[in-house]
């Protein structure tokens, strides 16, 4: 919820798994957010990153590591890395 000003009021603001767009709620605690940092064709750090946030249920299911790879590999192509 906003206020006038457009400033954000509320104190938890709700996340979506990336790999699987379940809602991960506030008692999640086996869930992770990531952040990927994005390369220049020489291999150095440019500054910007990409989020993926992960549930539980990904995580406890060993799917995690696939369920990322398989987000940045398409979220790879719209930021052009290598």
């Amino acid at each position: 919820m906003q206020n006038e000003e457009g400033v954000i009021t509320e104190l938890y603001i709700p996340r979506k798994c990336s790999a699987t767009n379940r809602l991960i709620t506030s008692k999640d605690h086996a869930s992770v957010q990531i952040n990927v940092g994005h390369l220049d064709e020489n291999g150095i750090y440019t500054g910007q990153f990409s989020t993926f946030a992960l549930c539980g249920y990904v995580r406890a299911q060993g799917d995690a590591d696939s369920g990322l790879d398989r987000l940045w590999q398409k979220k790879k192509a719209e930021v052009k890395q290598h």
